[in-house]
């Protein structure tokens, strides 16, 4: 976004909602002096009670999430929209088609593929004419997978070690609370899926968000609901490996992000991601117990009897863990892969604080203030962290505690 006349850099959308607080508390804290930033969202009262409690002075902007052309005046006055209002593919769309069409850089936290896919169709012609950055998946869903590659690629191909092959993300560590939001974003796109064939198809794709199917290679199937002995991962790894609740979205990110780059990545480019089972006799147990259980909500999300159930136990949108259990959560990813030319690297990501808040809202602000303060003027699209953003998100997440690293195993 070229326009440096913007009344404001960052306009927080969404400011009321347990993430949005989240991400103004941290920006509030961390954000350089000086940083013109607003809250919005379309309560001004609520609003004003935000305000109140990061004791900031940022103004405040009302916006109605189905109203385009409040939206469109609220996008014009500033470089970067974060939005943390979702389920996108109810709230997001109009926003993100309106910082399309006015060359302003947009982030969000959507896990959602289907909306993904809506807005690439949608929007990735009219921002790259505009300028605007329309960068999705910008918190725990997808930042640790694509940074997490994103680093690895960058460090095989400093040492001149080839292209990327079989890589596998592993979840070694992870603790958090349950988001209410991606509960109701799975039950939203299961809704849309039941109703619709088509969608049910890009859902299941492997590359349902890559910008040209029939450009991709042919590498045979890429499943998500893996269970397999960590050793056939990397040798080092004991266990066994469970399916990985978000592998079905962030695999298809990172795809795209290679074939953005121009299969940077590599041709033979195979990319899976699981989570440790841990080490004991039960360890297969728990990797297939774990498999069943995740095929079991989503099933069970998708009758209504069940449904009826499952509403009144899960999580409520809006809603969150305490800031104790924030404090006290955690994860760690670690990325192995085997390059053209045979060696092995490994990849970490490593974050304290919740991950779906705590580190989200890290990752989220971060993301924003690298688009509006750090980066050049690059091509504009429906683009990835990786694409987007990349060193200059990654300089800023580690200046922010994360721990980013890609060595030679």
């Amino acid at each position: 976004m070229s326009d440096g006349a913007r009344e404001f850099e960052v306009i927080v959308y969404g400011a009321t909602g347990f993430v949005g607080v989240l991400t103004a508390r941290h920006l509030a804290a961390h954000a350089p002096a000086g940083t013109r930033i607003a809250l919005a969202g379309r309560s001004p009262e609520k609003l004003e009670a935000v305000r109140s409690r990061l004791g900031v002075q940022w103004p405040i902007v009302v916006a109605d999430a189905t109203d385009a052309e409040a939206l469109a005046a609220m996008v014009a006055r500033t470089k970067v929209v974060i939005t943390t209002a979702g389920p996108y593919a109810k709230y997001g769309r109009i926003l993100a088609r309106v910082c399309a069409e006015a060359g302003t850089d947009y982030v969000d936290l959507t896990g959602e593929v289907l909306f993904a896919r809506d807005s690439i169709d949608e929007n990735h012609e009219v921002a790259k004419r505009t300028g605007a950055r329309i960068v999705h998946s910008c918190g725990f869903d997808s930042i640790p997978s694509d940074i997490g590659v994103y680093v690895l690629h960058e460090q095989v191909r400093a040492d001149g070690a080839g292209e990327l092959t079989d890589t596998t993300l592993v979840v070694t560590s992870m603790k958090g609370g349950v988001s209410g939001g991606t509960i109701d974003s799975m039950r939203h796109q299961l809704d849309l899926m039941k109703k619709d064939r088509q969608l049910r198809k890009i859902g299941a794709s492997p590359y349902s968000l890559s910008p040209d199917r029939a450009a991709e290679p042919d590498l045979g199937r890429q499943p998500d609901m893996l269970t397999l002995p960590a050793s056939e991962v990397d040798p080092s790894l004991r266990g066994h490996l469970a399916p990985f609740v978000m592998a079905s979205y962030n695999t298809r990110v990172v795809r795209r992000s290679n074939a953005l780059l121009g299969w940077a990545y590599g041709r033979r480019f195979r990319y899976r991601e699981v989570m440790s089972a841990g080490t004991s006799a039960l360890s297969p147990v728990i990797a297939h117990g774990t498999k069943f259980a995740l095929g079991g909500l989503v099933l069970g999300l998708a009758l209504p009897p069940t449904r009826f159930v499952l509403d009144r136990i899960l999580p409520k949108p809006g809603s969150g863990p305490s800031e104790q259990t924030q404090r006290n959560g955690h994860f760690t990813m670690d990325i192995f892969t085997t390059t053209t030319d045979g060696s092995r690297y490994t990849a970490r990501v490593r974050a304290k604080g919740d991950p779906g808040y705590a580190a989200t809202a890290i990752m989220l602000g971060e993301s924003a203030l690298a688009l509006a303060l750090d980066t050049k003027q690059s091509e504009g699209g429906v683009l990835t962290p990786a694409t987007a953003i990349g060193s200059a998100l990654v300089d800023r997440l580690r200046t922010a505690g994360l721990e980013i690293t890609a060595r030679k195993l």
